[in-house]
């Protein structure tokens, strides 16, 4: 029996994964606003009739983390709580057929690519004058910015180009324009996002062009922090380098998924670069620009990988020291090239290894984190919580980086999206804390 009364033209959007399907959400929603849907991203205890789910469909606790959230919105439907359940997005474009027939109480499965088929059958119609539009779901003052889709890459373990396709570039001028777009709406922050940020342009140019879209951005009025994601270290373009240390706006940040210490490891798993190779770029980002942050992610447990292989990572991690690191435990994926190989690292050894890796990295940042107090950092603050106003440095991005706490204070208001000059009085190994100066 129903507990509410459903609205028949409101639809809750449902996002799971990364930062690229947060962004195809807020397209999707744009699109649905502009045909008189109202709209709402993730609400709880909704009374919206429809329900879209944005799947992820990259390793296994992904997959599982989408196949549990539709079975959720399926028995919301069969208890009458929802009116209709469509499902999108990575998961959806791999797996449609398993899932017509596992999961069929779901009204539509889609594709990446085929937002105009959803919309029609919600009867709304794709706007091509919207091409750029989004209804942001984060808070207002930031956003992830997709500047292409799809990937040209080998990489053995990958089953993104299977769900995104080949890479396509999104033109600098198209670019610029959503950036205005999103300044005027009050956006402040642009983060960078692509499944490989660094080869863009070579598909529409014929050669990169990403420093030429960096600078082109950072004339755009209103936005004042750009920060590059996902840049892939084989070719890495040296001018973007140029860029980042040249142009105010361009923070001293690279998140740049290294995968492997081994070159035995990195051959098999096809990236195209060496140990040797990968610790001379790092040393020339560096020698660029002395205060750069270097956001990465390794993979532990990939076929084939022996204890020196990960004694290998554990010192060269060690040696890089980098700001930020995460760690993945290998995910067998059907239809890479990795899936040829026998899965032979146990799950237990996996699990261990990066657990290894993690308490390596969280001394090197509670200690790096010890070098930043004293000094007065520039913060953008992102919303209230546990009696502090919290915040990121032109080091940090949103949910994966250290935060800045600011304790609430009666003769002190902050606004959030706004910066302020913060001195740090202490650090943990994730966190900062300081005190507003003037």
């Amino acid at each position: 029996m129903r507990a509410r009364t459903l609205k028949k033209n409101k639809v809750n959007v449902v996002t799971l994964g990364c930062a690229k399907n947060i962004f195809d959400s807020e397209v999707m929603m744009a699109q649905l606003k502009a045909n008189d849907y109202e709209v709402k991203h993730e609400e709880q205890d909704s009374d919206a009739a429809i329900v879209v789910i944005n799947t992820c469909g990259f390793i296994d606790n992904a997959k599982e983390e989408s196949i549990n959230t539709i079975l959720q919105y399926s028995d919301a439907k069969k208890e009458g709580l929802v009116d209709k359940v469509f499902v999108t997005g990575c998961l959806s474009e791999r797996y449609r057929d398993e899932l017509e027939d596992e999961i069929p109480e779901v009204d539509g499965y889609f594709g990446t690519r085929e937002l105009p088929r959803l919309l029609k059958t919600l009867k709304a119609d794709y706007k091509k004058e919207l091409v750029g539009e989004r209804l942001l779901t984060t808070p207002s003052h930031y956003a992830y910015f997709k500047i292409a889709e799809g990937c040209d890459r080998p990489c053995s373990f990958c089953a993104i180009p299977l769900m995104r396709g080949k890479h396509r570039s999104t033109p600098i001028e198209e670019l610029v324009e959503q950036a205005k777009g999103l300044a005027a709406q009050g956006v402040k922050e642009l983060l960078i996002i692509a499944q490989d940020s660094t080869y863009y342009g070579l598909d529409l140019y014929k050669e990169r062009r990403l420093a030429d879209l960096l600078r082109a951005l950072a004339k755009v009025e209103g936005i004042e922090w750009i920060k590059l994601h996902y840049a892939f270290p084989s070719g890495f373009p040296e001018d973007v380098l140029d860029a980042i240390a040249e142009e105010e706006k361009v923070c001293a940040y690279i998140d740049m998924p290294l995968q492997h210490a081994s070159t035995n490891m990195l051959k098999a798993m096809r990236r195209g670069i060496t140990r040797e190779k990968t610790t001379e770029l790092m040393a020339k980002i560096r020698e660029r620009i002395p205060n750069v942050a270097v956001r990465t992610t390794l993979i532990v447990g990939y076929p084939g990988e022996t204890e020196d292989d990960f004694q290998q990572m554990q010192d060269w991690v060690q040696e890089m020291r980098f700001d930020r690191l995460g760690v993945f435990e290998y995910s067998h994926e059907e239809n890479t090239h990795a899936y040829n190989f026998d899965d032979d690292v146990p799950a237990e050894v996996k699990k261990a290894r990066a657990e290894k890796i993690m308490e390596i990295q969280s001394q090197i940042s509670y200690e790096l984190n010890q070098e930043k107090v004293g000094r007065v950092e520039k913060v953008l603050f992102d919303r209230i919580e546990g009696g502090y106003y919290i915040g990121r440095t032109a080091h940090d991005s949103p949910d994966v980086d250290n935060e800045v706490l600011v304790k609430l204070k009666d003769d002190q208001h902050l606004r959030l999206g706004d910066f302020a000059m913060v001195r740090i009085d202490s650090a943990e190994h994730y966190d900062l804390f300081g005190e507003v100066v003037d």
